[in-house]
Formats: structure tokens, C-alpha cells, sequence
């Protein structure tokens, strides 16, 4: 039982790089996803000059955008869980 406990526990220095890499990840995501919104966006001319068929245009206009929210939350909720300002995460 002893050796069990002793397999699951990770040095803190350990965990609090792990979700650096892990905030910074998400972080890229977003701004990637931030990116490519606005390459849509330009290249449909604001979702005026879509092709026949091009219904992904508006399916990526509504899903990058919420894409970049979604990974740009998580990677601020780490990255204030490692400052220690709460954020519900024990690093």
C-alpha cells in the first residue's frame, strides 16, 4: 500500500511545469484560432463571397471563434491557478 502512494505522488516543481506547457499550448491554440477567424473572414469578405456549397464558411465563423474563447479560458484558469489567485486548481 505504501508503494502505491508513493507512485502517485509528483514533485510540485513537476506538476506546475506541466501545466505551463499545458496553459501555453492552449494559449497558442487560441490565438491560432483567433487567426483563422480573421483569415475567414477576409478571404469570404465578411461571409459575402462564399463558394456554392460553402456552408463551412459560416460553420467556421460561429465554431473558431468559440474555439478561441474555449482554449483561451483554460489556458487563463491555469495560468492564475499557478500565480495562486484561486481559479479552483491546487498546482
Amino acid at each position: 500500500m505504501a508503494s502505491r502512494k508513493l507512485m502517485t505522488r509528483t514533485p510540485a516543481g513537476f506538476r506546475r511545469i506541466v501545466l505551463g506547457l499545458v496553459a501555453a499550448a492552449l494559449v497558442l491554440a487560441s490565438a491560432f484560432f483567433i487567426f483563422y477567424t480573421a483569415r475567414l473572414l477576409v478571404v469570404t469578405r465578411g461571409l459575402r463571397a462564399t463558394r456554392a456549397g460553402g456552408g463551412g464558411a459560416y460553420v467556421g465563423a460561429v465554431g473558431f471563434p468559440l474555439l478561441a474563447l474555449l482554449f483561451g479560458w483554460g489556458g487563463w484558469r491555469i495560468v492564475r491557478a499557478l500565480r495562486g489567485n484561486g481559479g479552483g486548481m491546487k498546482a
